[in-house]
């Protein structure tokens, strides 16, 4: 994370595709620099991730693939990074395989409501209350 906020800050995306897997090596430097425009024109700053622990929406696991995968967000106010990360295993490294980020509002929403149910109406009779048996033993057949 800290490789894609530096190649964001000055433009230069070489660093982050070199510790990529070859898979993602094959993205250009340039290439690269496409994909996280968004990020730059935003000026987002990712430093202050370093002092806060990610939360895992998705706990690393290694897909069929083989590849490790795993999702989640730092919280922080009042917008949160999200992440998900695709890591390949290259000479008994992770290497970077894919990477997704985008900022999203954390602050606190007020649930839903539903409508509360109507009273009841005044004409209508009570419900009956359900019938059954209890028994303290079982019966005899």
């Amino acid at each position: 994370m800290m490789a894609l906020d530096q190649a964001n800050k000055t433009g230069n995306y070489t660093v982050l595709r070199d510790l990529g897997s070859p898979a993602f090596q094959v993205n250009t430097a340039a290439r690269l620099a496409e994909i996280f425009a968004s990020n730059r024109t935003q000026q987002l700053d990712f430093s202050g991730i370093l002092v806060l622990e990610p939360q895992l929406t998705l706990l690393p696991q290694v897909e069929p693939s083989g590849m490790l995968h795993m999702a989640g967000f730092f919280p922080s106010a009042p917008r949160q990074l999200n992440f998900e990360m695709l890591w390949q295993p290259v000479n008994r490294q992770w290497r970077l395989f894919g990477i997704s980020v985008n900022l999203a509002d954390s602050s606190p929403t007020a649930p839903e409501t539903t409508p509360p149910p109507k009273p009841a109406d005044d004409n209508e009779p009570p419900p009956q209350a359900p019938t059954g048996a209890i028994y303290t033993s079982r019966p005899k057949q």
